[in-house]
């Protein structure tokens, strides 16, 4: 996989701004005559100008997918998706509606003490939003190391290869051999699954609201 995506392109000049700058020594009124005229002159060349700009310098989407990044695409993709929510997390520099039904009940808007205005955030806004974008990483965090699961088992495996007889003849199946000393909690490991699904389902929710 190779991608290459650059900042956003602004070719956008307004006279306005061209006129405050020749201008520079007073204050220009946007309805003077004068600046009115020349703002009308000045609007097909800053438009001519923009046009130019946006065909020699436009803004850059390169995407390149190679087959084997699609052998596991929720692997590769988990990859890039890790580090931009771990970024957003860091510098957002705000917070989009949550719905109340997503977080514990500390970080309910019911939670939250009484707002003075209808239209106030209320004081978990924020936090709700952070919960989510946690929620998020710990999932992505655990699709990007496989061996996640392993916290939750102890001991080692020893399994030995056993031919038994059943109806079909004589067939190999696997039993635990002397030195089998491996136990898994799987109640908690069942618990962390369903978390993982979880912030999945909010990272699919909540997608749009991925902005800075």
């Amino acid at each position: 996989m190779k991608v290459y995506l650059s900042p956003y392109r602004n070719h956008w000049i307004s006279p306005y701004t061209i006129l405050e700058k020749v201008f520079f020594w007073r204050e220009i009124d946007y309805s003077e005559p004068k600046i009115d005229r020349l703002h009308d002159l000045m609007y097909p060349l800053a438009e001519g100008w923009k046009k130019v700009l946006d065909v020699l310098h436009p803004q850059i989407t390169y995407v390149k997918i190679d087959k084997f990044d699609t052998w596991s695409a929720d692997h590769t993709l988990a990859h890039i998706i890790l580090p931009m929510l771990k970024q957003l997390q860091e510098h957002k520099h705000g917070a989009p509606f949550v719905d109340d039904q997503d977080v514990p009940e500390e970080l309910k808007s019911t939670s939250a003490p009484p707002k003075e205005n209808e239209w106030d955030t209320d004081d978990n806004h924020f936090k709700r939003w952070d919960y989510v974008l946690g929620e998020m990483i710990q999932a992505f965090e655990c699709l990007v190391n496989e061996k996640w699961a392993e916290q939750y088992s102890t001991g080692e495996c020893d399994y030995q290869s056993v031919a038994v007889e059943n109806e079909f003849g004589k067939v190999h199946k696997l039993v635990e051999g002397p030195n089998h000393t491996r136990e898994t909690d799987y109640v908690a490991l069942a618990a962390h699954e369903l978390r993982n699904k979880n912030g999945l389902i909010l990272f699919g929710k909540y997608f749009h609201a991925l902005w800075d």
